[in-house]
């Protein structure tokens, strides 16, 4: 089954970073962003922001999608920003989504989360903004 082709298609590392063990929602949206035409790796459980970043340079992404169920999103999402700082590689986008507090949304969107989806997002929803972040920048 083909799916309908994008005008760009975009390498999408999805990634489950920390202890945390439940990862259908970041399957269903890895599979949504693939129905939509990208190119998306996931990356599987337990997964560090390290080996995140390293995936990510490695496979030569546009963007990463953290899912972050854990309460650990501030230190994961930190970390990651960090590294791909650190490694020159700033340029890949990062978003994410999960159980992310209001109130904590802004604060990563300050550290350079460029979204944040939270319960009850339509993967409609998801690959749009991918699709709008990406026309944006063409």
């Amino acid at each position: 089954m083909a799916s309908s082709p994008v005008s760009q298609r975009i390498r999408i590392v999805v990634a489950k970073p920390g202890l945390d063990g439940h990862d259908r929602g970041a399957k269903i949206v890895a599979r949504a962003l693939r129905d939509a035409g990208h190119e998306v790796i996931y990356t599987g459980l337990h997964q560090t922001p390290e080996q995140i970043v390293e995936t990510a340079i490695q496979e030569d992404a546009d963007l990463i999608g953290l899912s972050v169920l854990s309460g650990a999103h501030m230190t994961l999402f930190r970390r990651l920003l960090e590294l791909l700082a650190e490694r020159d590689a700033d340029d890949i986008r990062v978003f994410g989504g999960g159980i992310i507090p209001d109130e904590d949304i802004p604060v990563l969107e300050e550290l350079g989360v460029a979204k944040v989806f939270t319960p009850g997002a339509t993967t409609g929803e998801i690959t749009g903004w991918v699709a709008e972040a990406f026309a944006a920048q063409s």
